[in-house]
């Protein structure tokens, strides 16, 4: 079974990290389907997509300690990939590390009540850095106090910050969020783009942030079909036909 399940309908996609046994841990291979998931949003007819996991007691637990994807900007939205849509995080139960970042790069967030934030990377003794743009979209003071110290907040608090939109009964944050999605969905796709990357344009980027899209879009070059039609052609002695794809 996937542990990443992608549907579509609607005009609104739903990307769920399917682990629920493992608190949906994140391994490399969720890392990997999560790419592809934001891959084949950006270039499906979905015009919002709405980012959950299976079952209550985590939106995830974080990255699995025992073999860390340290690619894991690669599962992000906005970084690994180029997300020009918008995407609406719905969580319950333990969101911790990276599960954290994937909420600060949403553009929406709803949060069961039992949601918990936290981010205890100074704990155990590495990080990816990612998290540091959360001081551009949360306060300062509450970034500093989630990173130092490795504690955590409720939904309430994360509410009060501007971390998520709705705070709902357990339960409920998946049928919420798909409420605003399809609200959205029926929204100009042209001017949602438009302001979704003003906005992208306004947010300051941390190092690692900025790190990790160039090496993306590095990465989009050097796997592109025009990549492959270039080396093959200088090995056949032949002038190269690219297509810009």
């Amino acid at each position: 079974m996937s542990v990443v399940i992608y549907e579509s309908r609607d005009g609104i996609a739903t990307i769920t990290i399917n682990r629920p046994e493992r608190y949906n841990v994140i391994t490399h291979e969720v890392v990997t389907e999560l790419h592809a998931a934001w891959q084949r949003f950006e270039s499906s007819s979905d015009r919002v997509a709405v980012l959950a996991a299976a079952g209550d007691k985590a939106f995830t637990a974080g990255a699995d300690l025992k073999d860390i994807p340290h690619d894991f900007w690669r599962a992000v939205p906005g970084v690994g990939v180029a997300v020009s849509k918008p995407v609406i995080a719905a969580t319950a139960g333990l969101v911790v590390g990276g599960g954290l970042v994937l909420v600060q790069f949403a553009d929406l967030a709803v949060a069961a009540d039992n949601t918990v934030f936290s981010y205890p990377e100074a704990k155990v003794g590495y990080s990816g850095g990612l998290i540091s743009s959360l001081a551009a979209r949360i306060p300062h003071k509450l970034t500093m106090e989630l990173l130092l110290l490795g504690s955590s907040i409720d939904a309430q608090r994360a509410y009060d910050a501007g971390l998520v939109n709705r705070v709902v009964p357990q339960g409920q944050q998946l049928v919420v969020a798909r409420e605003l999605a399809a609200q959205i969905a029926t929204n100009a796709p042209l001017v949602l783009r438009m302001l979704k990357g003003f906005v992208g344009a306004v947010i300051p980027k941390g190092p690692s942030e900025a790190a990790a899209v160039a090496r993306a879009t590095v990465e989009a070059v050097n796997t592109a079909d025009d990549y492959h039609e270039g080396i093959a052609a200088f090995l056949e002695k032949r002038a190269p036909a690219f297509a810009g794809q």
